[in-house]
């Protein structure tokens, strides 16, 4: 089913373009005019009008200042420029000359001059206003009388280039909105056996998953026009205006059938009623109250006008939003999978010189946790660094550096260490890296810098052999003695402690504290005792909801405390009966103050385990 569609933008046209172009045609006239006026004038100097006044051929003259204009008996005009003395005002009169006399003015060839300027500046003005009419969307909302005017912009089927072909992985999310393309396409396969398509399908997930890539390629597989808008663009100060502005983008939609309407961040108009701090009659909600209308209300008609929203924050959305006949579907769009990343690397690396050892599904593997915008940007960071080195291709060592600079920030080396605090540097470091490898629950261990990075005077890294979507107690308990190496490096070797320490402490006990009262791994029992505490502008009551006495959490408390202090005690046999290879790890660490993990493993003797290094080694 293919139609032509053709964008109608109201406010704009040749109006505004015939306007100026009469002004300035004016003003060229008014030119043409006095320079045909003047045109007849003739100049000449003093003493001609001195012969002339001699001669009797002057019949009368007009005098402003040292200029003078006169007509002389036969009908024709002069002008020239004197020095008014007393022999000429006698020579005048002598000859019964008609005279007239006006006082000084300004010139007025400037007075003709700030006229045109002005009459310009008008035209331009006008000419202004007029392209503002239909500025920021389709419904032309650049404009103060069309506040009421949807911003949304218009996408024709021919602008819309993306295809699902453009959209790496998220194969379970293309399938759900595959549904949509099929019905703008085919109506009638779904028709026949009285099949209704979604009115309107959700798409969530964490930011920078490719939410509106999907929503563009529905567009662009369909071959329909495509209304794009955020959320926060039916929000005005003016009373009414987001409604009005919902309205008149529906209404838009409408003409344009079948067609597509996006709205991203849709919970900055969807958000529950009647919970904020203002009440609950304030602009948002009546915005909110007319997208319901419209999209499943009494008086709404019937029509192939699909909506495609986009959230991170499902949960804080309007129940009436989710109901079925409005958003039927909810669709996830989640972090992508190993496969997937390889897949979306492979996208984004097309126009990448890459070097013959790139080596996409290592990186893959080794960038858990990325986003589709977060590997985009890794290779973005790895072509720059390559470009500043002037490198004639991306190699693997530059995928190193680039996720090295995203996951940890970049390198200080500007930053000045003392003897002393590189030395606890390194052994803080290597305390963590030791507890690291010397338990298997762990991720691999994958390299350890004492070089400033961020906000951190050195790290001590680990990544997981593969996409991790639960973890066992076991494992959130070697974390935890994990988190306590440098502490216990740092008291085993210099008897003192650092506030270098805190962050670790912070992390070991988020984990004891969510054991205990989250996942039911503590002697209390598969009992969850969480706390419903959320922030107002989350969408949220401000007030905390903990549905436990006192007594119960003075008992999480102490449970938190037994397994903190039962992970420190571990640590600390770990660390005692490794005393040496821990010195051998921090001295090495000293002398070249990075170390991937082969050579960690090289360095202690030790079996290694899976590698995520982009670097060349044999035990990767």
């Amino acid at each position: 089913m293919k139609r032509t569609f053709k964008k109608n933008l109201p406010g704009r046209g040749p109006n505004a373009l015939w306007i100026v172009m009469v002004i300035v045609g004016l003003g060229i006239a008014y030119l043409f005019w006095y320079n045909s006026v003047n045109k007849n004038i003739e100049t000449i100097n003093f003493s001609k009008l001195i012969h002339a006044i001699d001669d009797n051929k002057v019949e009368s003259v007009v005098i402003q200042g040292q200029h003078v204009q006169g007509k002389y008996k036969g009908g024709k005009y002069f002008e020239t420029f004197v020095v008014p003395i007393q022999a000429l005002w006698d020579s005048l009169r002598a000859h019964n000359v008609e005279i007239d006399v006006f006082p000084i003015e300004k010139d007025t060839w400037g007075s003709f001059f700030f006229f045109f300027a002005f009459i310009a500046f008008a035209g331009m003005l006008v000419f202004y206003l007029r392209q503002n009419q239909g500025g920021g969307g389709a419904g032309g909302g650049g404009k103060i009388f069309n506040v009421g005017k949807s911003k949304a912009k218009f996408f024709s089927p021919n602008q819309i280039t993306v295809t699902f072909k453009d959209v790496a992985g998220n194969e379970e999310a293309k399938e759900d909105v595959k549904d949509i393309v099929d019905f703008l396409k085919s109506p009638e396969k779904f028709e026949r056996l009285g099949a209704k398509i979604p009115r309107g399908v959700l798409l969530t997930g964490a930011p920078g998953n490719g939410k509106t890539l999907l929503a563009k390629a529905v567009a662009g597989e369909a071959s329909c026009p495509f209304f794009s808008i955020s959320g926060s663009d039916f929000v005005e100060v003016f009373v009414g205006v987001g409604a009005s502005r919902v309205r008149d983008l529906f209404a838009q939609a409408r003409r344009h059938t079948p067609c597509i309407i996006f709205i991203d961040e849709i919970d900055a108009v969807g958000r529950q009623r009647g919970i904020g701090l203002g009440g609950g009659n304030d602009e948002r909600e009546q915005t909110l109250n007319q997208l319901l209308a419209e999209m499943d209300g009494f008086s709404t008609e019937k029509g192939a006008v699909i909506v495609i929203a986009a959230t991170n924050r499902p949960d804080v959305l309007d129940k009436a939003l989710l109901r079925p006949g409005r958003f039927d579907r909810i669709v996830e769009v989640p972090f992508p999978d190993t496969k997937a990343r390889e897949q979306i690397l492979l996208v984004h690396s097309k126009s990448t010189k890459l070097d013959s050892d790139v080596n996409l599904a290592k990186i893959a593997r080794g960038t858990p946790g990325f986003s589709g915008a977060d590997l985009e940007n890794l290779i973005n960071e790895a072509a720059l660094l390559g470009s500043k080195r002037n490198h004639e291709s991306v190699t693997m060592e530059f995928f190193e550096l680039a996720r090295d600079k995203i996951m940890l920030g970049g390198e200080r080396r500007t930053l000045m260490f003392t003897e002393k605090e590189k030395r606890m540097t390194a052994y803080h470091e290597a305390g963590h890296t030791m507890l690291n490898i010397l338990q298997p629950e762990t991720d691999p261990f994958h390299k350890v810098t004492i070089v400033p990075r961020g906000r951190a005077l050195g790290v001590s890294w680990s990544l997981p052999e593969g996409d991790v979507h639960s973890q066992t107690k076991e494992q959130m308990l070697a974390n935890i003695v994990k988190c306590y190496g440098g502490m216990l490096a740092e008291t085993l070797f210099f008897n003192t402690k650092t506030t270098g320490c805190s962050n670790d402490i912070e992390k070991a006990t988020k984990i004891a504290r969510a054991m205990v009262s989250r996942y039911g791994m503590s002697d209390l029992g598969p009992i969850t005792f969480e706390t419903g505490q959320e922030h107002p502008y989350l969408g949220r009551d401000i007030q905390s909801s903990r549905e436990f006495s006192e007594r119960t959490a003075q008992s999480i408390d102490e449970e938190v405390t037994k397994i903190a202090n039962t992970c420190y005690a571990k640590g600390t046999r770990l660390i005692e009966e490794n005393r040496e290879k821990l010195v051998l790890l921090a001295e090495r660490l000293i002398e070249r103050e990075t170390l991937q993990a082969h050579e960690v493993y090289e360095l202690l003797g030790m079996e290694p385990r899976e590698s995520h290094s982009f670097h060349p080694n044999p035990l990767s």
